[in-house]
């Protein structure tokens, strides 16, 4: 764990945020806060409703009712691009990459001033190439911006992802399930990469199975059960609670 960063300077909040399909509700009344400038988790069984929580929270779906706040800044109900230029990236569960582009341009399509026209014209600039080159090499794969994406094993496609976000300079990163069918090897990768962005001033959020890197991680997890947070806190308290421990062993 990381163990250094004392800020408890609140960064993305929800106030009763729902969401329901049909008559299931994904997302119940849910109230979170996470800390700013920290690394934080958001847990809990399937269905729990953490990827529901996501989509409100970034525009991809719009809430039932209930508001989120950045910063003190209302962006409930905001359109993903609005939300992205407030300084909040994110990825994906099952990674969203364009098969057919290359690598390098896959990375200058996710600015966020993005252009599909302006790449097909091939208007771009040299310090956007480079710039993008330099994400490449931050997440180690840019040796391969030359390949199509469709051609990367699923790792690379996720650290494709990663560099895609990154490229847009989010204040906040949000991430779906970064180690989810990676093997060991690379997420201890991801494990060092999220550390190293977050002590250059980065926040994170981070769904994540993985109880280990979770826990190794993270300063801050909230667990979700049945669309709403049943415990939050330090890594430590929370593997402990007897919510926590009902909720996923049913003990």
């Amino acid at each position: 764990m990381t163990g250094t960063r004392t800020s408890t300077e609140v960064g993305l909040s929800t106030d009763g945020l729902t969401k329901s399909f049909g008559g299931v509700r994904a997302v119940d009344a849910a109230s979170v806060t996470f800390q700013h400038g920290r690394i934080n988790a958001l847990i809990g069984p399937n269905g729990s409703g953490k990827t529901t929580f996501f989509n409100c929270v970034t525009g991809m779906i719009r809430p039932d009712s209930g508001t989120v706040d950045y910063r003190g800044t209302a962006i409930t109900g905001r359109a993903p691009h609005r939300i992205a230029a407030a300084g909040i990236g994110r990825s994906f569960q099952l990674c969203r990459t364009f098969g057919r582009l290359t690598v390098l341009e896959n990375v200058l399509v996710a600015q966020r001033d993005r252009s599909f026209a302006r790449l097909l014209r091939g208007s771009r600039s040299a310090e956007d190439v480079d710039r993008a080159r330099g994400w490449l090499h931050r997440v180690g794969i840019d040796h391969l911006e030359h390949a199509e994406a469709r051609d990367l094993s699923y790792g690379q496609q996720k650290l494709l992802e990663l560099a895609g976000v990154l490229m847009a300079e989010p204040e906040t990163i949000m991430l779906d399930e970064p180690a989810g069918g990676v093997n060991p090897a690379l997420i201890d990768r991801i494990a060092d990469l999220v550390r190293g962005l977050n002590a250059e001033g980065r926040t994170f959020v981070i769904v994540e199975h993985n109880m280990e890197l979770v826990m190794s991680l993270s300063d801050h997890v909230v667990v979700f059960d049945r669309g709403r947070p049943i415990a939050d806190g330090p890594p430590d308290d929370v593997r402990t609670d007897p919510a926590v421990l009902e909720a996923y062993l049913g003990v």
